[in-house]
C-alpha cells in the first residue's frame, strides 16, 4: 500500500462479486496498538485487488492511522471502508459518510453519573499498577481501562495476563450493567487493558448499517457477503456480536499470523 501499488478494480469490478472483507484491528490485523507488518500490508493490498476490504475498530481514527497508515499513507486510502468506533466515524472510499454522537445519544447528566461512578471505581481498585487516561471519551463511546491507557507495551502485557486471573474488567463490566443497565448501554471488552461502553446496537454490527444504505443508493453496491476477521469472538468479546451476526461470515483469529494464515486459505491468495 505504497506509492507505487497498482491502481484496484472500481468495486464493482472486483473479481470475487458482491464480497467484503472486514477485520478487527488490535490481535487481528496488528498486534496490540502496534503498527502492521509489511507482510500484511502486502497481503491486504493483495486482497484488495479481488474483494472490498475495510476494517472496523473500536479506537478513533487517529489511532488506526498510527497502527495501519503513515504520515504519507492515511489509512482511508488503504482501505474501501473505514469503520472507526464501531462505524460511528465511518469513511467510503476516502470519503466521509454520516457519524453519530454518543454525548447527544445519552445526554449530559447521565453522562456525568457514569463517569463520576466509574472514576471513583477505579481509584478504589487495588491494582499492581495504575497509569492515566482512566477514561477516554470517543465521538460513539467511552473506552474505559482500569490500568490506564498510557501505560507501557510490558505494562500492558502484564496487565493482561493479571486481568485474565483476577478478573477485574469483568468484574467492573458485571456492576456497571446492574448500575447502569436502565439507560440502554453494552459494556464490551476488547483488546489488552480496557473495555467499550455505547448504546445498545453500537457494537460493530453498526458498521453494516452503512453497507447496506450504501447498497441503496445510486450504483450501490449490495454485499450478499460478508466476511468478518476477530480475535475477541466469544460472548462479552467485542467482536461477538458481528462474528455472530446472520449477515456475516465470522473468521476467529488467534492474532495477525493466524489472521494471515486465514487471509490467504480463504481466498485463495
Amino acid at each position: 500500500m505504497d506509492a507505487g501499488a497498482p491502481p484496484y478494480p472500481p468495486l464493482e469490478d472486483r473479481p470475487i462479486k458482491n464480497t467484503i472483507a472486514l477485520f478487527d484491528v488490535d490481535e487481528t490485523l496488528t498486534k496490540a496498538r502496534r503498527a502492521a507488518t509489511p507482510e500484511m500490508l502486502q497481503t491486504l493490498e493483495r486482497l484488495r485487488q479481488k474483494v472490498a476490504i475495510g476494517y472496523v475498530g473500536g479506537s478513533n481514527l487517529a489511532k488506526q492511522q498510527e497502527q495501519l497508515g503513515a504520515a504519507d499513507r492515511p489509512v482511508t486510502t488503504m482501505f474501501d471502508f473505514c469503520f472507526s468506533e464501531n462505524g460511528l466515524t465511518a469513511y467510503k472510499m476516502g470519503a466521509e459518510l454520516p457519524s453519530n454522537s454518543f454525548i447527544q445519544w445519552l445526554g449530559e447528566d447521565p453522562y456525568k453519573d457514569l463517569v463520576r461512578w466509574t472514576l471513583h471505581y477505579v481509584a478504589d481498585l487495588d491494582i499492581p499498577v495504575k497509569r492515566g487516561t482512566f477514561i477516554e471519551f470517543r465521538n460513539g463511546m467511552i473506552n474505559v481501562s482500569p490500568i490506564g491507557r498510557n501505560a507501557s507495551t510490558q505494562e500492558r502485557n502484564d496487565y493482561e495476563k493479571y486481568d485474565k486471573e483476577h478478573k477485574i474488567r469483568e468484574t467492573m463490566v458485571a456492576k456497571m450493567r446492574e448500575k447502569f443497565g436502565h439507560l440502554g448501554l453494552t459494556f464490551s471488552i476488547g483488546g489488552q487493558i480496557s473495555f467499550d461502553v455505547f448504546p445498545n446496537g453500537w457494537d460493530k454490527t453498526y458498521c453494516l448499517n452503512h453497507l447496506e444504505d450504501e447498497a441503496k443508493k445510486p450504483g450501490g453496491i449490495e454485499y450478499t457477503t460478508v466476511h468478518f476477521f476477530g480475535d475477541k469472538t466469544t460472548k462479552g468479546g467485542n467482536d461477538y456480536e458481528i462474528y455472530v451476526d446472520p449477515r456475516t461470515i465470522g473468521h476467529s483469529v488467534t492474532g495477525p499470523d493466524d489472521c494471515l494464515k486465514q487471509i490467504k486459505e480463504t481466498f485463495g491468495l
